[in-house]
Order: C-alpha cells, then sequence, then structure tokens
C-alpha cells in the first residue's frame, strides 16, 4: 500500500503512461478521420529507430523527435496508400505494416550497428528532461511533474491541442465529417483523399513521437520490439476513452498505473517472468477491452 502513496511511483506512472498517451492520440486522430489504427504500433517501432539514428547521425536529439515524426508519418501514408488508394483489408494493411517494421528495424540496426539486440553502441543524444521552477516547489506534487521528460509535457500539451484542431477549427469538422460518414462529405464536396492525407501525417507523427520517447526518452536506446504492445493498448485507451482527447488521456494514466504497478512488483521478488508477462497480459485485457466497447456500439448502431 505505501508504494501507491510515494512520490516515485506515480512519477513512474506518468513517465510510463506518455507513449500510451502518445499512441491512444493517434489512434484518435485515425479514427476521427475514418482510417483503422491497427498499424500504430508498427509505426511507432518504426519511428523509435529512425529517431535514433536521425540523432545519432546529427547529433542533436531534436532532429531525432523530427525524424521520429517525418517516418512515423511517412509509414503512414504509406498504410494509407495500401488500405484507401489499392483497397486492402484495413487489418490485413495494418499486419503488414506491424510485421514490416518488426523485420525491417531489426534488419537495419544489424546493418549500422551489427547488432541485432539494440543500438547501445551508438552514443546518440538523448531528449533532456525539464526542471519546472515552480511546480518543483509544491510538496508532493513536485516530486512527480518536475524533471519529467521534454515529450512528456508535449504529450499532456498535445490534448488541449487536439481538442481546439478537432472540435474549434474547419479541418477538424471536415476530418470528424469523413470520419463519420463519407458518402456525406462527398455530397458536400468535400475532397475524400486530402483530408485523409492529413489525418494520415497528423496520426502518424503522433504515433511517431510515442516511439521516439521510449527510444530516446525513457531510455537511451533502441531496442528489438520495445514498443510492447503499446500500440495496441493506445487503441484500447481510444475505445475506452470514448473516442476523446480527455478520455483518451485518462484511460492512459489508468494503463500507466498498471504498468508502473507491474515494474514496482519486483521489489517484492516477484518472479521475473511474470513480472516480464505483464505487459502483454495488459495488451491482451486492453485489446480484449476495445474489442468488446467496439462490438456494443456496433450492437447499438444497428439496433440490436
Amino acid at each position: 500500500m505505501n508504494i501507491l502513496i510515494s512520490t516515485e511511483f506515480w512519477y513512474t506512472v506518468i513517465a510510463v503512461t506518455t507513449p500510451i498517451l502518445f499512441s491512444g492520440l493517434a489512434c484518435l486522430v485515425f479514427f476521427k478521420g475514418g482510417v483503422d489504427a491497427i498499424a500504430t504500433e508498427g509505426i511507432m517501432l518504426f519511428a523509435a529507430l529512425i529517431g535514433v539514428l536521425g540523432s545519432y547521425y546529427s547529433n542533436s536529439w531534436f532532429i531525432g523527435i523530427l525524424s521520429g515524426m517525418i517516418s512515423g508519418a511517412f509509414l503512414a501514408l504509406v498504410y494509407g496508400v495500401i488500405t484507401i488508394k489499392l483497397k486492402s483489408n484495413d487489418i490485413l494493411g495494418g499486419v503488414a505494416i506491424n510485421t514490416f517494421s518488426v523485420g525491417f528495424t531489426v534488419f537495419l540496426m544489424y546493418v549500422l550497428t551489427n547488432q541485432k539486440g539494440s543500438t547501445q553502441t551508438l552514443a546518440n543524444p538523448v531528449i533532456p528532461d525539464l526542471r519546472l521552477p515552480i511546480i518543483e516547489n509544491i510538496p508532493f506534487l513536485g516530486a512527480i511533474l518536475s524533471q519529467q521528460n521534454l515529450l512528456t509535457y508535449v504529450s499532456f500539451i498535445t490534448v488541449p491541442l487536439l481538442i481546439v484542431l478537432l472540435y474549434r477549427s474547419r479541418v477538424g469538422l471536415r476530418i470528424r465529417t469523413i470520419g463519420e460518414s463519407e458518402d456525406a462529405a462527398t455530397s458536400v464536396g468535400l475532397n475524400i483523399n486530402k483530408y485523409k492525407i492529413i489525418t494520415l501525417i497528423i496520426a502518424g507523427a503522433l504515433a511517431g513521437l510515442g516511439g521516439v520517447y521510449l527510444s530516446m526518452g525513457y531510455v537511451s536506446a533502441f531496442s528489438r520490439d520495445m514498443v510492447a504492445g503499446r500500440g495496441f493498448i493506445g487503441m484500447a485507451a481510444e475505445s475506452m476513452g470514448r473516442g476523446t482527447p480527455v478520455g483518451v488521456l485518462v484511460s492512459a494514466l489508468v494503463f500507466g498505473a498498471a504498468d508502473a504497478l507491474a515494474k514496482n512488483l519486483q521489489l517484492f521478488n516477484f518472479p521475473s517472468q511474470l513480472i516480464n508477462l505483464m505487459p502483454y497480459l495488459i495488451t491482451i485485457i486492453a485489446t480484449s477491452v476495445y474489442s468488446y466497447i467496439k462490438k456494443k456500439q456496433s450492437e447499438k448502431r444497428v439496433g440490436v
């Protein structure tokens, strides 16, 4: 019980929530634009490696972030070409992207570092942690909120920015219109492909930020399969959050707390195999919840 009232625990909750929040917000944008989000996992993994490489070769963590965002947007566009232009099944297209990312990242990592496990041999700059001068002096809260990674603050700031984009801008209105009914959007003369491209770029960049945080913020190197199901957890966070940015934030915090609790169980000599299983167990629970909610929503729409 003492764990739940410790600043270290809640500091960890915020840190591990960050990639899930980026993932959930990316899924939110995907779904609002009428695009399936199943490729989020692969996009995050791809961007995690490209971000590290961009940081290493430019000797700049900022270029690493940009590289991750651009690569995430690029792979999302590739997914869009597969599913929208070539009319492939969304699920199959997403599985293809996820499978490609797993194989390609290992291949590229081996070519550049002669390692198949991680990029620890590359001394790339990492994204810094930030001190919050006033907030850090607040008892309890200061120790939790200050000295977090730069992208952690970016992820939380992104929530109100997405609210403005999706609900207070013309672009957001058109994206949501297309996501709800392409026929209705076409009837009023909207360019479907144009706004789907915008959707893919925004969602891909957000997923890319989640991947970059994992490889350059949470830890200092890329490792094989390091996303570990967070793309799928983001899908569940989007569904549990009822398709709203604030709801996604709350759901991401719930999953982050579960992940942080699993990490703290190591202090009580729980079997390491059980601890290593937790991310995947959370993924199974998350995807099950996501499927159940989507099923209920579909039944409600058809009046079952």
